[in-house]
C-alpha cells in the first residue's frame, strides 16, 4: 500500500473508532457519583481553612484533623470535589515526590535519596489511609513499567537503573525486549525498566469521593459551588461572632469565611496569593479510554500484571487497563494556551483524539476494530521544574503547594504535610529540604511565554525523531534547569 493511502486508511480507522467516545471523562461517568454538597451562605469561622477540593485540599484537610481532631477545619471548592484534574488523570499514584528519578538527580542530588525514602513512606500512607477509610478505588500496587520503543531509549533506562542502584533504590527489574512483551505485548516495545512497587493504580475519581467522605466523617465542613474570591488580612476580633476567625478572611459568592490560618490548594487555578501566579502555567492534557476488552482481545496483548505504562518519548503516552478491562491512552499533546487562560472548551480537542486514537492503533495493532467509549481533556498545573514547590504568605498565615505537572495523584499528600508544617511554624524532615525552601523560575509574561514554550515543544518532538539528539535551545534550557513538561 502506498504511504498516501496507508496514511487515509488510518485516518479513517481512528475517526471510526471515536465515533461512539463519549465527550466526559470516564472515571467521573460514574452512577456512584456523590451528589453536591450546598454552597456557603453567610459567615463561616475556623481555625483552619482549605481552599479547593482536589486531592491537594482534601489530603490537607484529612491530615488537618488526623493530627488534632479538634482543629475546626472548612474545605471550600468552586464546583465539585475532584471533577477537575482530580478526578480527570489517568490514576498513576507514584512514589516520586519529584517527577521521576532523573529530574530528581538532575535537580536535588544531594537530598535524593532522602527525597526516595519520603516518597516511599508517602505512597504505603496513602495504601494504609485507602484501607483505613474503607476508600473503594480500585488501589493495585502493580507498579509501572517506563517502556523503550526506540533504541537510544534502552540506553538511557539502562542508565537510570545503574543510578538508582547506587543510590541504594530497590524494586526496580530491568526488561529486554522479550520479557517486556511477555509482560505487554506491543510490536513496538524493545524494551523496559519496571517499578514494582513504586507507583499504585487506582480509579481517580472515586479516591477523591473516597477522601471527601473521609474528611466530613472526621467533621471537616465541606462546601461545594462555593469559590474563593478574594484572601484579605482581618484583625483579631474581626467578623462576626468568636475570635476563632481572627487572622484571614476569604469573600465568597453568598458569604465569608474567617479563620486562623489558610491552605490554598487551587494548583491549576490563579492563585489567591498573586506573587505566586507566575509560577506556573496551565497545560491542557487528553486521554481516550476504549470499550472493555473481549477475553480474545485481552489474550493478544496480555497485560495480565496489570502495570501502569509509558513510553520514555519527551511527548510521551501513558497507558493503563481498567478493573472492566479497558485500556486509557493517554498524553502526547501538551497544549498550552496564549496567556495561561483557563478554557472549558479546551477541555475537548477531536483533532488530539484523531492523532492519540492513530498512535493506539500503532502501538497495539491486534485491537483494531476497538472502539472507544470516553475521550476528554483536562488541564493540569506545571511549572519550571516540573514539581511541586512550597511556601507562605501574610507572615505564615497562609500557605500553597503548588505545580506538581501531571504527578500529583500521590504527591499532593506530602504537600498537604508540608502546608500543614509551614502553617505550624514547625522546622521537620519536610521543610528542610532543599526542595520545600527553593522556588522554581517563574515564567516569563507573554509573549515570551508563548514563544519559548512554543519552541520547546517543537524542539522535544525534533529530539523525539533524531534519536533523542538535543538541539542547543534543549541544552540551554537543561543547563538552566528550565523546562516544559505534562
Amino acid at each position: 500500500m502506498a504511504p498516501s493511502a496507508m496514511r487515509t486508511a488510518t485516518a479513517a480507522l481512528s475517526a471510526a473508532s471515536l465515533s461512539d467516545a463519549r465527550p466526559v471523562p470516564y472515571w467521573l461517568d460514574d452512577p456512584g457519583r456523590p451528589g453536591a454538597l450546598p454552597a456557603l451562605t453567610g459567615d463561616e469561622h475556623c481555625d483552619l481553612l482549605v481552599i479547593g477540593g482536589g486531592y491537594s485540599g482534601l489530603w490537607t484537610a484529612l491530615l488537618a484533623k488526623e493530627r488534632d481532631p479538634e482543629r475546626d477545619v472548612v474545605l471550600i471548592e468552586g464546583r465539585e470535589a475532584g471533577w477537575a484534574a482530580s478526578g480527570r488523570n489517568g490514576g498513576f499514584c507514584a512514589a516520586s515526590l519529584t517527577h521521576g528519578f532523573s529530574n530528581g538527580l538532575a535537580r536535588w542530588p544531594g537530598e535524593l535519596r532522602k527525597l526516595e525514602e519520603l516518597g516511599e513512606r508517602n505512597l504505603d500512607a496513602i495504601e494504609a489511609t485507602v484501607a483505613r477509610y474503607a476508600i473503594d478505588c480500585s488501589f493495585e500496587r502493580t507498579g509501572e513499567i517506563d517502556v523503550a520503543t526506540e533504541p537510544y531509549q534502552l540506553d538511557d533506562l539502562r542508565e537510570v537503573y545503574e543510578q538508582a542502584r547506587r543510590l541504594g533504590r530497590t524494586g526496580l527489574e530491568p526488561l529486554d525486549r522479550d520479557a517486556m512483551r511477555a509482560e505487554v505485548d506491543s510490536p513496538t516495545f524493545l524494551g523496559g525498566l519496571w517499578d514494582r512497587r513504586g507507583v499504585a493504580m487506582l480509579h481517580p475519581a472515586k479516591l477523591a469521593w473516597g477522601l471527601k467522605r473521609a474528611c466530613a466523617d472526621l467533621g471537616v465542613r465541606l462546601y461545594e459551588n462555593t469559590r474563593g474570591l478574594e484572601l484579605a488580612r482581618v484583625r483579631s476580633g474581626a467578623g462576626s461572632g468568636s475570635g476563632a476567625g481572627a487572622g484571614m478572611a476569604v469573600r465568597t459568592p453568598y458569604g465569608r469565611v474567617f479563620a486562623r490560618k489558610v491552605a490554598l490548594g487551587t494548583n491549576v487555578f490563579p492563585s489567591l496569593v498573586r506573587r505566586v501566579r507566575p509560577y506556573t502555567v496551565p497545560v491542557y492534557d487528553y486521554a481516550l479510554m476504549t470499550e472493555p476488552l473481549t477475553e480474545e482481545q485481552r489474550a493478544a496483548i496480555g497485560w495480565k500484571n496489570r502495570q501502569g505504562l509509558g513510553d520514555s518519548a519527551n511527548q510521551f503516552h501513558y497507558f493503563r487497563i481498567t478493573d472492566d478491562h479497558r485500556v486509557l491512552w493517554g498524553g502526547y499533546d501538551a497544549i498550552y494556551p496564549y496567556g495561561g487562560r483557563l478554557d472549558s472548551a479546551l477541555n475537548h480537542r477531536p483533532e488530539t483524539y484523531l492523532k492519540l486514537a492513530a498512535h493506539f492503533f500503532r502501538c497495539f495493532p491486534q485491537l483494531e476494530g476497538v472502539r472507544f467509549s470516553h475521550a476528554w481533556g483536562g488541564a493540569i498545573d506545571t511549572c519550571s521544574r516540573f514539581s511541586a514547590f512550597f511556601g507562605t504568605a501574610y507572615d505564615g498565615r497562609v500557605a500553597y503547594a503548588a505545580g506538581y505537572t501531571g504527578l500529583g495523584v500521590g504527591a499532593t499528600r506530602f504537600g498537604g504535610e508540608v502546608m500543614l508544617d509551614l502553617l505550624a511554624g514547625e522546622r521537620t524532615e519536610r521543610t528542610a529540604l532543599e526542595m520545600v525552601r527553593s522556588k522554581p523560575l517563574p515564567f516569563p509574561p507573554e509573549p515570551a511565554a508563548w514563544a519559548g514554550i512554543g519552541l520547546t515543544k517543537w524542539s522535544l518532538a525534533r529530539a523525539d525523531a533524531r534519536g533523542g539528539r538535543r538541539n542547543l535551545w534543549l541544552r540551554t534550557m537543561d543547563r538552566l534547569g528550565l523546562g516544559f513538561d505534562s
